[in-house]
C-alpha cells in the first residue's frame, strides 16, 4: 500500500534526532521516507548565547555517533569540553584516599574518557543534518496511534493523519507513543530529585569530572570548556525545596561544604533547577510497526551520567537493524525484525540499570557496615587495574555488544 512516509519519529529530542540523523546517513537506509514529530525543535544558539543549563557527559561512543551523523563539529564549536579524568569517593573518605577511585584515559590510551556538551547545541545539530538529508519536522504532537495490518497510523493534535511502516516512539520517559500502544512499566520514584546549576569554581576543575557520594545521594562536579562545572546534585525530595530557596550565597557555601572543597570555593553564576528522579523501564520495546528508544523505553538515575548514552546506543542498534533488514528484503515494521532490536538493547540495557540502582541503594544508606563495604569496594577497584579498565571502556560505550556504526 502506498504510505506518507516509511518512518515517523515521534520525539525530536537528542535520541529521536539522533536516529533520524544515523538513517539518513546509512546506505541502507539513506532512501527512507522520514518523519519527525516534535512540537518545540531545537534551534542553534546564537554566538553569544550563554551556555545552557541542561548538559551531558557524552560517551566515546556516543560522540563516534556524532561523528558518523556529521553533527560533532557543530557541538565542538559550542564549546564541548573533553573530561580527562573521573575521581569518585565516598563522603567519608577524601579524593586522594584509599577509599577512592580515579580513571584516567592515560590508562587506556585514549585522549579523554568523553565530552560534556550543551543538550541544545547537540540537538540543534542533529536536527539539522536529518533535515538537510531529507527528513520532513512536523511541529507537532502526537494524539493517536493505531497499529497492525500493513501500516501504522498516526494522527496529531491538529488531526493531520500519517501512514508509515513503522512508528517510533522517542519521545521522553513520559512517551505518549507508550501510552497509546498500551505498553506498560516497570519502576519506582527515589524520592529524591537531582538540582542542577553551573558554579564557578576557586581551583582548576584540571579537565576532572569528580563525584562525592553523600548519604542523601551523589553530587557531580562536570568540567565546562570555560572554566566553569555542571552541578548535578541528588538530594531527598523534602530537601530540595529548602536549597532552592536559598540564596546564591548560601547555596554557595551549602554545596561547597557538600563537595568537600575539592575546587574551592564554589559560586553559581546561574539559576537552579531541580527535578524528580525515578526508575523506569517499559515491559516491551517493540510491538508490530512500533518501537520506542531513549527514555521512552527506560528512565535511570543520573548517578553514572549514562541515560543519554544508553539512548544513544539504542538509536544506533535500531538503525542497524532496519538496514539489516531492508538489505534481506524485509518489512521494517514486522515484529519479528523489531524484537533483535527489543532483545539486543535489553541485554544491554537491564545489566546497566540494575548495576546503577545498585549503586545509588549501596551509596545512599548512611549503615556503619555498608560505609565501611563501599569504601573497601572502591579502593580494590581503584587497586584492580583490568577491573578498573573493565569499567570504564563500558561506561565509554566501547565494550559490549556495541552497534557496528559506534565501533
Amino acid at each position: 500500500m502506498k504510505r506518507d512516509f516509511d518512518i515517523a519519529i515521534a520525539g525530536g529530542g537528542m535520541v529521536g534526532a539522533a536516529l533520524a540523523a544515523l538513517l539518513t546517513s546509512r546506505p541502507e537506509t539513506s532512501r527512507l521516507r522520514i518523519a519527525l514529530l516534535e512540537p518545540r525543535p531545537a534551534a542553534p544558539p546564537a554566538a553569544g548565547d550563554p551556555l545552557d543549563l541542561r548538559v551531558s557527559a557524552l560517551s566515546r561512543a556516543s560522540q563516534r555517533l556524532f561523528e558518523r551523523t556529521g553533527a560533532w563539529p557543530a557541538v565542538v564549536a559550542r564549546g564541548a569540553s573533553p573530561y580527562r579524568r573521573m575521581v569518585v569517593w565516598d563522603a567519608a573518605d577524601s579524593p586522594d584516599g584509599p577509599g577512592a577511585i580515579r580513571f584516567d584515559a592515560a590508562e587506556l590510551a585514549e585522549p579523554d574518557l568523553g565530552h560534556i556538551v550543551e543538550n541544545r547545541s547537540a540537538q540543534a545539530a542533529l536536527l539539522k543534518c536529518a533535515r538537510e538529508r531529507g527528513v520532513k519536522l512536523l511541529q507537532s504532537g502526537v494524539a493517536s496511534v493505531v497499529t497492525g495490518g500493513d501500516a501504522a497510523l498516526v494522527t496529531t493534535p491538529e488531526d493531520r493523519r500519517l501512514s508509515c511502516a513503522l512508528v517510533i516512539g522517542a519521545d521522553g520517559h513520559d512517551s505518549a507513543v507508550r501510552r497509546l500502544a498500551g505498553i506498560g512499566t516497570r519502576g519506582w520514584a527515589y524520592a529524591q530529585n537531582g538540582i542542577v546549576a553551573h558554579l564557578a569554581t576557586e581551583r582548576p576543575h584540571q579537565e576532572t569530572a569528580w563525584q562525592r557520594f553523600l548519604p542523601g545521594g551523589p553530587l557531580a562536579l562536570l568540567p565546562l570548556a570555560d572554566g566553569r562545572v555542571s552541578l548535578v546534585w541528588t538530594v531527598p525530595a523534602a530537601d530540595a525545596q529548602a536549597l532552592a530557596a536559598l540564596d546564591d550565597e548560601a547555596f554557595g557555601l551549602r554545596v561547597t561544604e557538600a563537595s568537600g572543597g575539592v575546587l574551592g570555593a564554589l559560586k553559581p553564576t546561574t539559576p537552579r533547577t531541580a527535578f524528580p528522579l525515578r526508575l523506569m523501564h517499559a515491559l516491551e520495546y517493540t510491538r508490530p510497526r512500533l518501537a520506542l528508544i531513549g527514555d521512552a523505553a527506560h528512565a535511570v538515575h543520573p548517578l553514572a551520567g549514562q541515560g543519554v548514552n544508553l539512548g544513544f546506543m539504542d538509536a544506533a542498534a535500531l538503525a542497524q537493524v532496519l538496514g539489516e533488514a531492508l538489505a534481506a528484503g524485509r518489512d521494517i515494521g514486522e515484529h519479528a525484525v523489531l524484537r533483535r532490536y527489543e532483545r539486543w538493547r535489553k541485554a544491554e540495557n537491564m545489566p546497566a540499570m540494575a548495576l546503577m540502582d545498585g549503586l545509588q541503594k549501596l551509596f545512599g544508606s548512611d549503615l556503619p557496615l555498608l560505609a565501611w563495604a563501599r569504601r573497601t569496594g572502591l579502593g580494590l577497584v581503584d587497586r584492580a587495574e583490568p577491573v578498573k579498565r573493565s569499567l570504564i571502556r563500558r561506561a565509554m560505550g566501547v565494550a559490549g555488544d556495541v552497534p557496528a556504526a559506534l565501533r
